[in-house]
């Protein structure tokens, strides 16, 4: 009896779709893990570590996604601008009243691979602080995040 081979995608047999996420009243840490996962590919059965799996993923109103706990004042986020003292800092409430956008993608590249690959899944997200994107033309399909399962 012949052994099975190891089945390992190659770029044709990979085809990304696009899926639409509404992050309406929903918990940044979940919408960023959920995302994140889509992008690598996990949701699917072919899963790959060293491919690109994943689709391409669209998330809607993340002016509108929520935070628990006391994040909302103690969250900071820290940045550096390369001068003497230049460590610039901002709360969580401020940063979404500015771009609400960067919180989710920061998120969402912390829980993504710190290799070319994870940067190359950053670019297959498109956030938008509303609820109209631009990328109808590729007929995205919307997915809902599952309920915390208890």
């Amino acid at each position: 009896m012949r052994k099975q081979k190891s089945f390992h995608p190659k770029e044709k047999d990979i085809q990304p779709k696009w899926v639409v996420v509404d992050a309406k009243d929903q918990v940044l840490g979940r919408v960023a893990s959920y995302v994140a996962s889509i992008l690598m590919g996990k949701t699917k059965a072919v899963f790959t570590p060293s491919a690109p799996m994943g689709d391409f993923v669209v998330v809607l109103n993340t002016s509108q996604i929520k935070v628990t706990g006391k994040k909302l004042t103690d969250k900071t986020y820290y940045w550096f601008t390369g001068y003497p003292g230049g460590l610039k800092s901002i709360s969580l409430k401020d940063q979404l009243k500015k771009d609400s956008t960067k919180v989710l993608e920061d998120a969402i590249k912390g829980m993504l691979p710190k290799t070319k690959m994870g940067r190359f899944l950053l670019k297959r997200v498109k956030l938008y602080s509303g609820a109209e994107h631009q990328h109808a033309a590729q007929t995205p399909e919307l997915l809902a995040i599952p309920a915390k399962e208890i």
